[in-house]
């Protein structure tokens, strides 16, 4: 198996410049080679990796970009399979037709390969291609790495993203088995009658993020002031993400360790985000993003993750007698009872209830 691990790094001054030299030398190879199949696919001509590999080499040859040498040749190399994974991927239409990167996106990130262990974890150090030992923050055991992507933020602060191998321990969980039905209020409610509360990291923050942006509009563009407000900004929208990602991961852990089958919604968060009335409570509780990790965790310790379809009225059937009642259509219907067996029950359990036995039958078919 394998899996990304991010540690933060901190360079000195001297690996700062060498980093954003090489994240330079990256976006202009990555242009020059968008520019040069444009014009191919224009006059009708078709160039795939190996044209743009080789003007890379004849680039190197010349004078005037003397500067490609002094960074990593496999980052300029990784840039432009990038480009074409790039086309690969908008001709099989799962993505939009690749575009220019610009110097002004404050987000910057390469990526190297590990030759020859000239990439490797010495002490609370990883030695780095070109940029020799970076000291490094370790919080976890690694194992073999692949590759290792390194990111400069837009707060300014620099990772690396370690791509290794590591071999899944079984984790006995007794064959347990679980619904899950979403939510804003609460994050989500299980077919065993737990509830786990939405902790609204985004909300909570809002009136400090407001504060923040309201400060970055009344300062003068181009200024250092301005570029200083800019990273005030910044921290507040990390410090969210940051919050969201340990929470979900606890969440999708703790689940995927207690239960071997685990029941959800196969959701359309995209198109539930165009309700411009829940759109940024929707984004803020980051349900793709939860449903993801328990995807992914599930391959890493053999569970069953089952996707019960959109359309079923989960919500609406009563989870002991099976009559659906319409009238619990309406959001504002939070506790219910059926006409037909008189259970009471809540909106959110029910629901639950009724995932796991609709994934579980799906299971068995």
């Amino acid at each position: 198996m394998q899996k990304g691990i991010k540690f933060r790094i901190y360079p000195n001054r001297e690996q700062q410049n060498l980093i954003n030299q090489t994240l330079g030398c990256c976006r202009f190879i990555y242009n020059k080679g968008l520019a040069m199949r444009n014009e191919a696919y224009e006059n009708g001509n078709k160039i795939g990796y190996s044209q743009t590999s080789s003007m890379l080499t004849e680039l190197k040859k010349c004078e005037d970009f003397a500067f490609l040498k002094v960074v990593d040749s496999i980052a300029l190399q990784q840039s432009l399979r990038d480009l074409d994974r790039g086309f690969v991927n908008f001709f099989q239409k799962r993505a939009a037709h690749p575009t220019f990167k610009s110097k002004h996106n404050r987000h910057q990130s390469y990526r190297t390969v590990n030759q020859g262990d000239n990439i490797r974890i010495v002490g609370n150090y990883i030695k780095l291609p070109k940029l020799g030992y970076v000291k490094i923050r370790l919080s976890m055991e690694v194992g073999k790495i692949n590759n290792v992507t390194i990111e400069h933020t837009t707060t300014g602060r620099y990772f690396a993203v370690l791509n290794v191998e590591f071999k899944p321990q079984p984790r006995p969980n007794n064959g347990g088995r679980i619904g899950i039905d979403v939510g804003i209020k609460e994050f989500y409610s299980d077919s065993n009658g737990n509830v786990v509360s939405n902790p609204k990291f985004l909300e909570q923050s809002m009136r400090k993020l407001i504060r923040e942006q309201r400060r970055l509009s009344r300062k003068q563009k181009g200024s250092n002031n301005r570029n200083k407000q800019r990273v005030k900004v910044a921290l507040v929208h990390e410090k969210i993400t940051n919050q969201r990602n340990d929470f979900l991961q606890k969440q999708s852990t703790m689940l995927i360790c207690e239960n071997q089958t685990i029941c959800i919604e196969d959701l359309k968060v995209k198109n539930m985000i165009r309700n411009h009335n829940l759109a940024q409570h929707i984004g803020s509780a980051a349900w793709s993003k939860f449903f993801a990790m328990l995807t992914y965790k599930s391959v890493w310790y053999g569970n069953d993750v089952i996707k019960v379809p959109t359309m079923y009225p989960s919500s609406q059937t009563c989870s002991c007698c099976g009559y659906k009642n319409p009238l619990v259509k309406n959001l504002a219907i939070r506790v219910w009872e059926c006409p037909d067996c008189h259970t009471v029950h809540n909106r959110d359990t029910n629901a639950s209830i009724n995932i796991l036995n609709q994934g579980l039958q799906m299971q068995s078919a």
